[in-house]
């Protein structure tokens, strides 16, 4: 009898083990920003210090022919989405470009939504107002700057890398200590709250974009190296590598290492790792691990990047190669199959789950052509600056051809002799263009009106009037540098609205003619020694095709119009005259409901 009763006891327990699902994985994504394939020791820089990349590098899954976009906020999109960033509507780092399209899916979506807890940190560049910030994407918890950087114009007021003002959840908030610091200590908070249950965490760095501010003692690990383009952007990279390894270690001391899926990557190629002449090959400064261009570039230079995955439980553990041409929007779908997550997207990725290539390099992969571009323009151009790629070739701009395993330098343009393998890859990038293109010529609407909270407009944002770009950074606005232009509104309710035009952002104090101190030029370039002033007389608001305007004050710190205002989409235009009839638009415009 008692025999019985144990073996019904112990058959219970094994049939619950083997009915309970297996525990989901949790999911750490890092991504650094303007770090480029070269600028790691482990792939052959001789220079750089990343221990801790490189212990990453040993132990994991290498993508060694991992594609992105040219620059950050179009890679940002295609990350989250798992579809292109033309497709989606960020093909630019400004002039509302950068906003990702209202109905689109992101990964911290479909996570929540199956029971992960979300958190990202860092530089978000996809939005700063409802509905494209990162709390309105999928996260519940988030810690960013505003903008593609520290010290643009949507962020801060005075941000510069120490002690700064970041934004928790929409919320300004003071920090102490250093931005890459800050990102990865916030991580490890919500990472250490929510470890009970799946997360999913994405760590995004503005670090080593410019400004290159880091503390001195990286500057000093550098500094004495002749051959290095750019002492403060290794150092940047160093630091960020310590935090790396600050955040395994924790990973470890939680017992939580051997069942997260940890990635690392950045978001395009260099930025200050390399000079090259003008038809972008390398000058002997610098390490780009021998390929032509940087950030920006059709080249390799410009979209190779690394990228690393690791996953004990999952088998991702032992160091190996995958050298097949892969693309930044693969990555959603290897990470939904990766967790077991079934979905059918609403709108489909352009990207292919890669879980069983990184699971057996024996898989018959099939050859596939992918696609990049750098766009940097208010509509998308045909063929601009495109590489359409295969395992094999490299097609650029649709004329040069190069053979990438004979000629990875990419120095030997081989169309000539191949026109059959030109015109193939032309037909292909003229399929892929029909569908990214579609929805081109629409552009993002900023809703206001849609609650009790002021929108903030910024220049960043603004839609020019010509292929000037309006000031997108803190230095422009004290420098008086702002072409005009428009932002598009979408008033959710019709009513009275307080539209308030500032030269400088409200928390700063500064009114219209205040001259405010500069300090670095925002890419490192020579200090000035004080701002412009503007002494404004007039600010003129244009809605529609109605036309306000208002005499200024000297001391005023805005000019404030009480506007009626019909529901709907409308241009928004601003003027700021100065006594000389110099015209440049507001910087800073605020909109809120009577």
């Amino acid at each position: 009898m008692n025999k019985l009763l144990l073996l019904l006891i112990f058959g219970c327990v094994f049939f619950l083990n083997c009915s309970r699902p297996p525990e989901k994985p949790n999911i750490i994504l890092i991504m650094t920003d303007d770090q480029g394939y070269g600028d790691l020791a482990c792939h052959g820089n001789p220079w750089i210090k990343t221990p801790e990349m490189d212990k990453l590098y040993v132990q994991s899954v290498r993508l060694t022919d991992f594609h992105v976009g040219t620059t950050c906020a179009p890679t940002r999109s295609g990350l989250m989405t798992g579809r292109n960033c033309n497709e989606v509507g960020v093909w630019h780092t400004i002039i509302g470009r950068n906003f990702l399209r209202q109905g689109e899916v992101t990964i911290a979506d479909i996570l929540k939504e199956n029971g992960y807890r979300t958190g990202m940190f860092g530089k978000w560049h996809l939005g700063d107002n409802y509905p494209y910030r990162p709390q309105d994407r999928g996260f519940e918890e988030t810690v960013i700057h505003g903008g593609g950087g520290v010290g643009q114009t949507p962020d801060y007021w005075n941000n510069d890398y120490f002690d700064d003002t970041y934004f928790r959840n929409g919320k300004p908030e003071k920090f102490k200590g250093y931005c890459t610091d800050i990102w990865f200590d916030e991580a490890l908070k919500f990472i250490e709250s929510k470890k009970e249950d799946p997360f999913f965490c994405y760590i995004a760095t503005n670090a080593p974009h410019g400004l290159f501010h880091v503390p001195q003692k990286y500057i000093d690990m550098y500094s004495a190296i002749e051959e290095i383009p750019n002492p403060n952007f290794y150092g940047m990279i160093t630091n960020a590598d310590e935090n790396l390894g600050l955040l395994r270690q924790k990973l470890k001391e939680w017992k939580i290492d051997k069942n997260t899926i940890l990635i690392f990557m950045t978001d395009n190629g260099t930025s200050s790792g390399i000079l090259l002449d003008k038809d972008g090959f390398p000058t002997g400064n610098g390490y780009n691990a021998g390929m032509r261009g940087k950030k920006g570039s059709a080249y390799e230079g410009g979209h190779r990047v690394p990228f690393f995955i690791y996953w004990p439980e999952g088998k991702l553990d032992v160091g190996k190669d995958i050298n097949y041409v892969t693309s930044y929007t693969d990555v959603v779908p290897t990470l939904l199959d990766l967790c077991g997550i079934s979905y059918h997207p609403k709108l489909p990725f352009e990207g292919e789950s890669l879980a069983p290539l990184l699971k057996s390099t024996d898989f018959p992969w099939k050859s596939r052509t992918i696609f990049t571009d750098t766009q940097r323009k208010e509509f998308l151009e045909k063929w601009k600056d495109a590489s359409i790629m295969t395992d094999q070739y490299r097609l650029i701009r649709g004329e040069e051809l190069y053979d990438i395993d004979k000629d990875p330098g990419q120095a030997n343009d081989i169309s000539a002799q191949f026109p059959e393998v030109v015109a193939a890859l032309r037909a292909e990038y003229e399929t892929w263009w029909e569908r990214v293109s579609q929805r081109s010529d629409e552009i993002n609407p900023i809703p206001v009106g849609f609650d009790d909270e002021p929108v903030t407009l910024t220049c960043h944002d603004i839609h020019p009037d010509n292929e000037k770009f309006p000031a997108w950074n803190q230095t422009q606005v004290r420098l008086n540098k702002n072409p005009n232009g428009f932002w598009i509104i979408d008033v959710k309710e019709k009513g009275k609205y307080s539209i308030a035009l500032h030269r400088y952002p409200k928390e700063s104090g500064a009114g219209f003619r205040t001259v405010v101190p500069i300090g670095d030029d925002i890419d490192g370039g020579k200090p000035y020694p004080e701002g412009v002033p503007v002494n404004v007389v007039t600010a003129k608001l244009k809605i529609g095709e109605q036309i306000e305007s208002l005499k200024i004050n000297e001391d005023a710190q805005n000019a404030v119009f009480e506007s009626a205002l019909e529901k709907g989409e409308h241009n928004l235009r601003t003027w700021l005259i100065d006594e000389h009839g110099l015209e440049v638009g507001a910087y800073y415009v605020y909109v809120e409901k009577m």
